[in-house]
């Protein structure tokens, strides 16, 4: 890692708050109809977040609505939030709206996050990385990852990605021009 890497990581802020969403049709139809929720991969990353000394200061599970997922990522943009984690939703089928609903909120996208995500995908599933779709950016100071809903993805984006970086993103988003 360089030296300049180094202490931008040193300079980032640490104990970050989040904004989770989790979009799955499936899960809010169960959570409607049997109070129950069943959210495996928002639990994952909440415990992630909080183990590393981060708060979710909101969390929701809505459904696979481009509409509903686009207000709730505005409102954490307009909340108290540093980074917001919007999971599910990124697959290839036609109810797979999250990329397309959250992209056009972003100020400048990250193109690496899904260019490694897609690489470090491919070195645990081979080619079926090809279908990965995850996105992410910055928007009011803010850092914003889209990421698939399966746990293994999850894991991925969490460990080798959002966790090492989102401080550091935060960082570089709320610097001010002189």
């Amino acid at each position: 890692m360089s030296e300049t890497i180094k202490r931008h990581k040193e300079e980032a802020p640490k104990g970050l708050k989040f904004a989770l969403i989790v979009c799955s049709t499936s899960r809010f139809r169960t959570l409607k109809a049997e109070g129950l929720l069943n959210d495996p991969s928002g639990d994952f990353i909440a415990r992630a977040l909080e183990s590393n000394g981060h708060k979710v200061s909101f969390r929701t599970l809505i459904p696979d609505d481009k509409s509903m997922i686009e207000e709730a990522v505005k409102m954490s943009l307009k909340g108290d939030v540093d980074v917001i984690i919007v999971c599910g939703g990124t697959g290839i089928s036609p109810s797979d709206v999250t990329i397309e609903a959250v992209r056009p909120l972003l100020e400048k996208e990250l193109l690496g996050f899904g260019e490694l995500l897609r690489w470090l995908s491919y070195q645990e599933v081979g080619s079926a990385a090809v279908l990965t779709r995850a996105i992410a950016g910055v928007a009011n100071e803010k850092a914003v990852f889209c990421i698939p809903g399966s746990i293994n993805a999850v894991k991925l984006s969490v460990e080798k990605i959002i966790l090492p970086e989102a401080g550091h993103i935060v960082k570089h988003a709320r610097e001010r021009i002189c």
